[in-house]
């Protein structure tokens, strides 16, 4: 049985990050809401508490059995969860004296295996309101900060409190997983390895064995299709899916119009090389028409995913038999709908396949609920996916129809898919491409004059668009050379008829989004 950490959600922005670093140790892990039941399987070696913007001593506060817990696995609570292991054993945890926000050094007070090869100083990550002013009995002090008593604990054995065999129960005061905390990633690999004894053995290797096996059981000899996008995610699923059940996976590639340029092509050859059954279907036309008129973002948006949703749906009665439908949902879309928080308030209207017709009864094939988008890369790669499919930028669903401002049409979308490979490969050619996060091109509502061989010309602006990110939360403007944009303005307008200017957009998200609509 797969070796298992639980690690339960309190509501923290950090959760996903400390399942991140527990699965970048080769350990698999779940993320639950902190009061889900939890089932004590034989391959469950830990758990680790997260943390809140809530207060252990609200009315209301938060709560998790964690005597219950250490009765069956060791426990590592980090910050709230910390807090509330210390106030729960009989602590005393208050308002802090002054705010504990950002960088702090912290001190080891004594050795332990949780803090095995940690420097005796190091930085750390608080973001906390509250403190553990004093541990309760039976507990010891690990290590602090100038600025807390009480940065990291642990349990003594003996502990009054419970049993003898209870077993070992840890807190830290300050954020491991958080990517300030400098050899936050070593403690938490220690508590794994040393306190829980993972063996560490998840890799892409293992989970394709595993997966390849659990599809063959669950589809049988049945048909499943799927819509593909070209994207990581569905180009994984499947192949995982396919390697299963062969044949019987059956693939619909929708050109939808506002694809990039040579990208229906070049995405239906990829395809056959892994040996995949996919039919291409070319349906620009539907798309244009669905979008004529249309200037708002999110009634394109609408058209985009309808139209997809009408063509999916007239090719796939044209299998027979079909009974399941293949999709490429990864972790983070799983963990959205289990929040502490409940499930998002709005989903994506232009989620591929969100909103099927209800006449479509198929049950669902998700081969990658359990993983991060890194480890979808890493297993793409294992498969022999090509790895500038794997490590293309990300693209919006709508695609260049959210790139174009106002309304779409044909025109617009060779000038737009034009300047935006002139842009990408020469991305590619001077080695900026893997150093930015994402990166496009923009077809403004504006038109402007400008001088072409002693005539004077009114034609559209472009805005290139490149930001460095590392999961898109947040982004800052990317950095590019003067003379790398200069000589892609350059050849965009003297090779793409229509447009006279280019810009570039240096604005961050925050305030800005990455992409314009």
């Amino acid at each position: 049985m797969t070796e298992k950490i639980l690690i339960l959600d309190f509501g923290s922005q950090y959760t996903q990050l400390i399942a991140r670093t527990v699965r970048e140790a080769n350990v698999y892990c779940e993320i639950i809401p902190y009061n889900k039941a939890i089932i004590y399987e034989p391959g469950l070696k830990g758990i680790i508490l997260g943390g809140s913007p809530f207060s252990v001593n609200e009315e209301n506060a938060l709560q998790a059995d964690i005597k219950a817990m250490t009765a069956k696995v060791p426990v590592l609570g980090i910050c709230y969860g910390a807090q509330l292991t210390a106030k729960i054993y009989g602590g005393r945890v208050e308002k802090s004296d002054k705010r504990e926000y950002g960088r702090a050094i912290f001190t080891i007070t004594k050795t332990d295996t949780l803090l095995d090869n940690i420097a005796t100083e190091s930085q750390v990550w608080m973001s906390h309101s509250d403190t553990i002013k004093e541990l309760p009995e039976g507990f010891e002090l690990l290590g602090t900060t100038e600025s807390i008593p009480v940065a990291a604990f642990k349990r003594t054995t003996g502990n009054p409190q419970g049993p003898a065999d209870e077993q070992p129960l840890y807190g830290l005061q300050f954020h491991p997983e958080v990517y300030h905390s400098a050899e936050g990633k070593t403690i938490i690999k220690n508590f794994l390895v040393n306190i829980c004894n993972c063996s560490q053995d998840w890799t892409p290797a293992h989970f394709i064995t595993d997966t390849v096996e659990a599809l063959k059981k669950q589809i049988g000899n049945k048909k499943v299709i799927m819509g593909l996008s070209g994207g990581v995610d569905s180009t994984v699923a499947a192949t995982l899916i396919h390697k299963a059940i062969g044949e019987n996976l059956f693939g619909i590639f929708v050109d939808n119009g506002v694809l990039r340029k040579h990208e229906f092509e070049d995405v239906l050859e990829i395809y056959k090389k892994l040996g995949l059954h996919v039919i291409g279907v070319d349906a620009k036309d539907h798309f244009y028409k669905k979008l004529a008129g249309k200037t708002d973002p999110e009634e394109k948006r609408k058209a985009i995913g309808g139209g997809f949703i009408e063509i999916f749906d007239q090719e796939a009665h044209k299998i027979e038999g079909v009974e399941l439908l293949g999709q490429g949902t990864i972790y983070p879309d799983v963990i959205e709908s289990l929040s502490v928080h409940g499930p998002s308030a709005t989903i994506k209207s232009h989620h591929n396949v969100g909103g099927l017709p209800d006449t479509m009864k198929l049950g669902l094939v998700e081969p990658l609920r359990a993983l991060f988008k890194d480890e979808v890369r890493r297993v793409g790669l294992e498969l022999g996916i090509p790895h500038e499919m794997l490590f293309r930028h990300p693209f919006p669903g709508p695609g260049l129809g959210i790139r174009i401002l106002g309304e779409v049409t044909a025109e617009k979308v060779r000038l737009l898919q034009d300047a935006d490979a002139i842009y990408t490969n020469g991305l590619k050619k001077h080695t900026l491409y893997a150093s930015v996060w994402q990166a496009g091109t923009i077809l403004l509502l504006v038109k402007s004059v400008g001088v072409m061989c002693d005539v004077r010309t009114y034609e559209f602006t472009v805005a290139l668009r490149a930001v460095t990110s590392v999961d898109g939360m947040t982004a800052d403007w990317a950095h590019l050379p003067y003379e790398f944009l200069a000589d892609i303005s350059n050849e965009i307008i003297n090779n793409v008829p229509g447009i006279n200017r280019v810009v570039y957009d240096i604005s961050s998200k925050p305030p800005a989004t990455i992409e314009w609509e």
